[in-house]
């Protein structure tokens, strides 16, 4: 990932209610969710949330696909793990202790765990 990509997922992130969708999506899995489903969890009203899954699609963090009429929405694992790859990138400067908090994190994520459910 570049700096502007970064930039891009950066600034949909920096936003209460579309990071609530976007960490919504993520815990909804591969199979994401329906719109109308989203709305009835955040409690967003469909304009606000149809700008926001907008703004999250736009950096390339929400992809949709119509099922019938719904439109159901997934987070994009492979863009998440390019940012947080990105932002992570040059962390030690070849002193590991400094990530290691943060690598302990990573492994206690419920999606990290062997055998964990998806």
């Amino acid at each position: 990932m570049d700096a502007a990509a970064a930039v891009s997922a950066l600034s949909a992130l920096a936003h209460a209610g579309r990071l609530e969708v976007f960490r919504l999506l993520v815990r909804a899995g591969k199979d994401g969710m329906a719109a109308g489903d989203i709305a009835r969890a955040t409690g967003h009203v469909p304009q606000t949330l149809s700008g926001n899954l907008n703004i999250l699609g736009h950096a390339g963090l929400v992809s949709p696909r119509r099922e019938g009429r719904s439109i159901i929405y997934t987070a994009d694992y492979e863009r998440m793990t390019s940012l947080l790859g990105f932002l992570m990138e040059d962390c030690c400067g070849g002193v590991p202790e400094i990530c290691a908090p943060i690598a302990e994190v990573a492994a206690k994520a419920a999606c990290c765990q062997p055998g964990a459910v998806q």
